[in-house]
């Protein structure tokens, strides 16, 4: 029995490339993930990864296990499918997503869920207006900070950092702020926010700004479409930001100082529903899959 356990934990441990996103997806503390690694290797004899503060990876003994590992995981799923509550019959599973960071990190993961879970019949609505409460009409909501609501169990997803960014041509035109009260004399682009102030931070202190956004809208697409058109200078989460900045399409803008805003994406469903095989499923799959999107959500991956 521990045995099987200690290879599920490096089977989670090789696909997220970190430890802290595997101890997520298995509901454990990240030091019950460590400890089965550091058995299995004991068990072994030999050592499996190698782990430094920026990543992990397999050593070749690490290599000829993942497979063995991988079909292990897949087999103890479909034995959970099958005889799990409802195996082996058609789950239903309605899923809500706002418009923003719920359509953009989620739709484009659909097929593949599909692919692996066919068995799932899935509804997927993008919605206008976020519920406030539980309702028999959807199974799961994800969205972007919703600790304002009420009777409802929550996963983290993840928090992804912002950063600010524009284009060169912008800098080049108006010129680069040196220090975040110059942000006053700029055009700033933002999504959504509850608060019309900016708080900037950097080394212990802080500084907010109450802005006039030329641009708040609630779908950061369009706020990172507008910032590439060198609209203005743009408040985004890094994973939107990534490839422009590899380009050079995009630099980053007061470098030195990080937005006290961090998203919180949030996974959220009725407390009587959270033993769903569905949720779930989609839950694990979202963590899986997620973290490598993210990035930014934790400091040192290899924790």
């Amino acid at each position: 029995m521990w045995l099987a356990s200690e290879m599920s934990a490096f089977a989670h441990v090789c696909e997220l490339k970190s430890f802290t996103a595997a101890a997520r997806v298995l509901g454990v503390p990240k030091v019950a993930v460590s400890r089965a690694i550091v058995s299995l290797e004991r068990r072994l004899g030999t050592r499996l990864l190698i782990r430094t503060t920026r990543r992990v990876s397999l050593t070749p003994a690490g290599e000829l296990l993942r497979p063995h590992c991988q079909r292990l995981l897949v087999e103890v799923e479909a034995v959970r499918t099958r005889f799990g509550p409802g195996g082996g019959e058609a789950r239903q599973l309605r899923l809500l997503v706002d418009p923003g960071y719920g359509r953009l990190l989620v739709s484009p993961l659909v097929p593949r869920f599909m692919e692996s879970y066919g068995a799932v019949q899935l509804t997927v609505n993008v919605v206008d207006a976020v519920p406030t409460g539980c309702s028999e009409d959807w199974d799961l909501l994800i969205c972007n900070g919703a600790s304002t609501h009420s009777g409802l169990t929550q996963t983290l997803l993840g928090r992804p950092p912002l950063l600010l960014c524009a284009t060169p041509a912008y800098l080049a035109q108006h010129g680069h702020p040196r220090k975040p009260a110059d942000l006053l004399e700029h055009t700033v682009l933002r999504p959504a926010a509850p608060a019309a102030t900016l708080l900037l931070r950097r080394d212990g202190q802080s500084q907010e700004l109450r802005l006039r956004p030329a641009l708040q809208v609630d779908d950061p697409a369009l706020v990172h479409s507008s910032a590439a058109a060198s609209l203005g200078i743009a408040v985004l989460p890094e994973f939107l930001c990534r490839q422009g900045l590899a380009l050079g399409k995009l630099e980053r803008v007061l470098p030195g100082w990080t937005v006290g805003e961090p998203l919180e994406l949030l996974a959220l469903y009725a407390a009587e529903r959270e033993g769903s095989p569905s949720i779930r499923l989609f839950l694990e799959f979202l963590l899986a899959n997620l973290v490598p999107v993210l990035g930014g959500t934790e400091r040192n991956p290899a924790e």
